[in-house]
Order: C-alpha cells, then structure tokens, then sequence
C-alpha cells in the first residue's frame, strides 16, 4: 500500500503530455478490464485509499468506474462507525476467574431452584466475593423447563424404590400385523416385573396385568405412565384401590416416564430390531428368552454399577463358559468347574 502511494505522488512531477499519456492507458485497460470481470475483488487497502481520494479529489465520482459513488460514502461511514466504537469502548468489570464461573454453574445445574442471591451467599459461605449481578451474568438463560426437568428427575431418584413405569410397544410381523407388548419395569433395579403380549388391547386387558403386578405386592407406590387412550377411568381407579398413586405423565412428555422408554429401546435396539416376529406366538418365545432369562438375570447396566437387576454374584474361578440367548445373538457368560 505504500509503495503504490508513493508512486501517486510522484506521478506530480511527470509531464501533463506523460500524464494524459498515461491516463488514457489505464482507462483503456480498465475498459478490457471490465469486460471479462464483471465484479472485481476490492482489497480493505483499497478502500482506505478510495475514501482518501474522494476526500482530495473534487472529481472523483466521474472517475469512478469499479464501485458507484454510494458504495464509497458507504465504506467511509462504516469506517466511522468502527472509529466511533473504539472510542467509545468502555473497559467495564475485570472478568472473575473460570473456576468461579465453573463452581457457579455447577451450583445452579445442581440446585435448579437456587436464585442468583442464593448462590452469591453459598460463594460468600466459602469465602468467595462476586456480586449478584455477577452471579447472574454467568448463570445464562435456562433451557426451556429445565428446571421441571430436573425436579422430575429428583422426583424419581428418591422414589425409586417405590416406582414402577408402565408403557406399550408395537410390533410388527413378517405380514404387518401389530402385536402390542405391555410392559412394567421396577425403577429400583431395572429389573422387568410383568410384560405382556396381545394383538387387541383394550382396558379390561390392561387392568388385568395391573392385577397380576399388584396382588401380592406391597412396596409400590407409584405408578407412571403415559396418556394412552387404552388407560381408562376403570384404569386409573383400579390403580386406586390397590392403594398405588397414579401417576400420568404431562402430554408429549416421554422424558417423564425415562425408565419405561429406555426399556422399550432396549427391547428394540438388543432384541426386536434383530428379528422378523412370524405371530403373536412366536414374539411371545422371543421375549421370553430375552427377557426372562438374559435381561432381568444378566444383562448388565451401568447404572446398577454392572450389575444385573437380579444380581449376579462375581464368579473369579473355573473355566469361562458362554451360553447362547436368542441363537447367538447375546451370551451369557459363567465360570463353570
């Protein structure tokens, strides 16, 4: 950029007859030049020195020819803008250190209901000083029912032992027949407490599988489940009289009923997604093999801490032996004598 504003000025002491000369020269190139490139590439550096002549030079909007006349009074605003915002910058409060903006949100994803005022007086406790305001600038906006969410899931962590979701799934035989498979699961050890098969679901149906659950069971208190039509008022009051509080999710929520879901895709991802289901009798055979004598007896689960719902003891002795589930598609591995 330089050099070329150098050559500008010497370019006053040449010759008028050297300058027309050379004048016509470049409009003459800059006439071809405009033929094959419709819109040239303009450098920032060529901008700065555009503005610069429009500023010296009374005619510059006739010798303009790359840009229109509009365009360069644009460039010269925006460049006043951005001088006008530098000078106009504001140094503002120091930010605080990352691992106090790190405890911050780790206080708030923990205790959802904690304000910016709570916080700031838990950090003050362990003798951190940060404003309210502070506080709240790193808090950001919360997702939308994030903290019902995680209430929810509060809810469901200290009622485990005493919860059990419910839920249907749809399957499809090798003609497209559905077949609806019911199913209960425990949230307290993952462990699948009743499922059932049927290809005509109806209320009467469905309230007796919530009779062969409960009968006999006395550590139950909530019953989760979704909004199905198939959950009638004789539903919901026979879930009543076995002294259970009935428990509906909010609508399109599935999140509400995460253990029951997650079965289901389990079911899908590990079983049902593997084979094509000929009848009800036959989907029947496969769930049974799955589920009663792999998932419930050995598979395992992370959130049991590697264990099976019904847990396995830790076999260190003898030669490891792998039983086949479903022709191979899983195994159940044992150490035998």
């Amino acid at each position: 950029m330089l050099a070329g504003f150098v050559k500008l000025i010497l370019k006053f002491f040449q010759s008028r007859k050297q300058i027309l000369l050379e004048n016509a020269l470049l409009r003459l190139q800059l006439v071809i030049y405009q033929r094959s490139v419709k819109r040239p590439k303009i450098q920032p550096r060529d901008r700065i020195l555009l503005v610069w002549l429009s500023s010296i030079f009374s005619g510059w909007k006739k010798a303009l020819v790359v840009v229109r006349p509009e365009t360069v009074v644009g460039w010269h605003r925006q460049g006043f803008r951005l001088y006008w915002k530098w000078k106009s910058r504001r140094a503002g409060r120091p930010c605080i250190d990352w691992p106090l903006i790190k405890l911050i949100r780790r206080m708030r994803k923990e205790n959802p209901t904690w304000s910016a005022q709570r916080i700031q007086g838990e950090l003050a406790k362990l003798g951190l000083t940060v404003s309210d305001n502070t506080v709240l600038k790193y808090l950001g906006k919360p997702k939308p029912d994030a903290d019902k969410r995680q209430r929810w899931r509060t809810f469901l962590k200290n009622h485990a032992k005493h919860t059990v979701g419910i839920d249907f799934l749809v399957v499809r035989t090798i003609f497209f027949k559905a077949i609806y498979v019911f199913v209960a699961i425990s949230h307290d050890r993952r462990k699948i407490l009743h499922w059932a098969v049927t290809d005509r679901p109806h209320s009467e149906w469905a309230i007796q599988q919530l009779r062969q659950i409960f009968d006999f069971d006395t550590t139950t208190t909530y019953v989760i489940r979704d909004n199905d039509a198939i959950f009638s008022e004789e539903f919901k009051q026979t879930i009543t009289r076995f002294g259970l509080q009935d428990t509906p999710t909010a609508q399109h929520s599935p999140w509400q009923n995460p253990f029951a879901e997650r079965v289901i895709g389990t079911l899908r991802r590990e079983c049902l997604d593997h084979i094509i289901v000929l009848n009800e009798r036959h989907l029947r055979s496969v769930l049974t093999e799955y589920i009663d004598n792999y998932y419930n007896v050995a598979r395992t689960h992370m959130s049991l801490n590697k264990d099976s719902p019904v847990s396995r003891p830790v076999q260190a002795e003898g030669k490891i032996v792998g039983t086949p589930i479903l022709g191979g598609l899983h195994h159940i591995y044992t150490r035998v004598a």
